[in-house]
């Protein structure tokens, strides 16, 4: 027989969060699920509006996990709780629910497992998710995926950076539909790994996938493509625009800090562009003037 746990859902402002979750801590929660406005949120996972977060804390029973609710509430008076009973499922699988295929421009990007749903006309990328972030059907991917497909319709052979490459999906992308030389980037060891091992299911091995720093990555590029978080992007704003000779696309950009991360690039001298936004999301669309 499945058996049951017990969730208390806690909305309440970010400046409260860490706070939050060191009280929720020593409740005796068994997991504790974070979810960060400054951070991607999986695909059909309910998001924090703005200025907040949301914690999930599991607990074993109900009476602990009523318990704890008070406590929270006594806390922290501005947060919202709700009290929930869950039936436990094998997570190895149940997480495979929430990744989906979707269809961009020429292209169908999904997991492995629903290829054969794969229409025959598009281009097809099989992307493995695992643990880096990238499997096409967030927000921030699919509209860089749209941006890709239209350049490299318009620019046959262009030569492609991937800054944060995650799955490979952009670079794995930009390859299919036409570029030249790829090169993709990532600080994170699994997320290169990934990357390699997507590229060897794509059949496009000759991607330039590694850890390297911007520093010593050989440019420009005619596309450069960004897919991290805002700060990030403010921060290597200078190594970035180094790297880019016709075209710059940002994502992983939320509306409110759209001006703020455009800014740190106009004033290094590319020309911003319309865009495109999808939920709470943005692309930042940039030329060299």
């Amino acid at each position: 027989m499945t058996g049951t746990y017990q969730t208390l859902t806690v909305d309440l402002p970010e400046a409260e969060s860490e706070a939050a979750q060191d009280l929720l801590h020593e409740l005796g929660i068994m997991g504790l699920e974070v979810r960060d406005r400054e951070a991607p949120v999986m695909p059909g996972v309910r998001a924090p509006v703005a200025g907040e977060a949301i914690l999930v804390a599991y607990f074993e029973d109900a009476a602990t996990a009523s318990e704890a609710r008070e406590e929270v509430a006594q806390a922290f008076p501005r947060a919202r709780l709700q009290l929930a009973e869950e039936l436990q499922q094998d997570w190895s699988n149940a997480w495979k629910a929430h990744i989906k295929s979707v269809q961009v421009g020429r292209l169908w990007v999904g997991p492995p497992w629903d290829v054969p749903n794969a229409p025959a006309d598009r281009v097809r990328l099989v992307i493995e998710p695992k643990m880096a972030f990238g499997t096409g059907d967030h927000p921030t991917t699919s509209l860089c995926l749209g941006a890709v497909d239209t350049y490299m319709a318009e620019h046959p052979g262009a030569s492609v950076l991937d800054v944060g490459t995650g799955t490979g999906v952009l670079a794995i992308a930009a390859k299919k539909l036409g570029a030249g030389r790829v090169v993709g980037t990532d600080n994170d060891p699994v997320s290169v790994e990934l990357a390699r091992e997507n590229a060897e299911v794509n059949a496009t091995p000759e991607l330039e996938l590694s850890g390297k720093s911007l520093e010593s990555v050989q440019g420009p590029f005619d596309l450069v493509v960004a897919n991290i978080l805002a700060n990030t992007l403010i921060e290597l704003a200078p190594l970035i625009t180094a790297h880019v000779k016709d075209r710059l696309l940002l994502a992983g950009v939320l509306a409110h800090q759209k001006a703020e991360v455009e800014a740190a690039y106009v004033k290094l001298g590319l020309v911003a562009e319309a865009g495109a936004q999808q939920g709470e999301w943005v692309r930042l669309d940039f030329h060299r003037g």
